[in-house]
């Protein structure tokens, strides 16, 4: 979730991160615009709202003296007349103001779901190939000097009788799998391996709920660019979360956290899924690029001066 602060404050921030991305930031521009306009909008609609609060205060007095018959106040129905004419024509000017309000938050919100979530500016510009390599565990085999071509992962999947992608297909279509035997054990044995680590260093284990509603997905940055991706049960109006990330983060919705008990760690084991939209033609062959799978994702909440440092944490951990 992006500070919106950043908008009014940083707005270069956001634009680079969208430069990075290989996203227009044409659209940090267009929601400074919007947030702009709402706050012009809020202004009239508050500044009309203290008008009409004190217009009441007005005709209430006034409608007393009028009904009270007396005969050395002759004026008081006329201006009670007057000032009710004018608390109609203030209450229909309130109830436009409003409902632009409502109009430009709509606007303003679904242009905000459309902004990518800020990069890592530590992280290199580019594709796949740009990556930089961080740390190596031990020494990649020579299999060239070993004189044989190494095998991909679903040959040696399927050899082993552990991955099972033709039946998989049959049953649900493109990008599933079954894991059988030696393959199931081993997901099983990575889960506890995963989870045995996460709590070695203090980290609480949750199994989070994969379906969650639109405030949870949206909040997480889902609903907007990253919409396509995403599998909804409309007759619920639910979502399969893509990652366990998302129940995580709204574990503590609406919450106030004292900052004494900071930070707090979790690591959720979830199924996730994801349509995969757009991906046609990438990673087609295994289970790499899949439309379910299982995943453990460590999650943290702590103070934003803190983050840097807990993420530099919890890959220590990971390593």
């Amino acid at each position: 979730m992006i500070d919106q602060r950043l908008l009014r404050q940083h707005p270069e921030v956001l634009r680079e991160s969208q430069q990075r991305r290989g996203a227009s930031p044409d659209l940090v521009d267009r929601l400074a615009e919007l947030d702009r306009t709402r706050r012009a909008r809020l202004q009239d609609f508050e500044s009309l709202r203290a008008t009409q609060k004190q217009l009441s205060k007005q005709i209430g007095p006034l409608k007393r003296r009028a009904n009270s018959g007396d005969p050395g106040d002759p004026g008081a129905k006329a201006d009670l007349g007057a000032l009710m004419k004018q608390a109609a024509d203030l209450a229909t000017r309130v109830k436009h103001a409003e409902e632009s309000v409502h109009e430009i938050d709509s606007e303003l919100g679904r242009a905000w779901l459309q902004l990518d979530n800020l990069v890592d500016l530590d992280a290199p510009v580019g594709e796949e190939a740009d990556f930089e390599v961080i740390t190596e565990v031990g020494s990649p085999r020579d299999f060239t000097a070993e004189g044989f071509e190494p095998a991909d992962h679903l040959a040696i999947g399927k050899r082993l009788g552990a991955i099972d992608v033709e039946r998989a297909a049959k049953v649900s279509g493109s990008r599933f799998f079954y894991l059988t035997g030696d393959g199931a054990l081993l997901e099983i044995a990575l889960l506890n391996l995963a989870m045995s680590l996460a709590t070695a260093n203090g980290i609480k284990p949750v199994i989070p709920p994969a379906l969650v509603g639109a405030e949870a997905m949206s909040g997480t940055g889902f609903l907007g660019q990253a919409a396509e991706n995403v599998y909804h049960l409309e007759d619920d109006d639910l979502y399969l979360v893509g990652t366990a990330e998302v129940p995580l983060a709204s574990m503590h919705s609406n919450e106030i956290i004292p900052a004494g008990q900071l930070p707090i760690r979790y690591a959720g084991f979830s199924p996730c899924f994801r349509r995969e939209a757009g991906t046609h033609g990438k990673d087609t062959r295994g289970i790499i690029r899949v439309h379910q799978f299982d995943k453990v994702e460590m999650f943290t909440f702590c103070t934003p001066e803190d983050a840097a440092d807990e993420h530099q944490q919890l890959l220590s951990w990971e390593r």
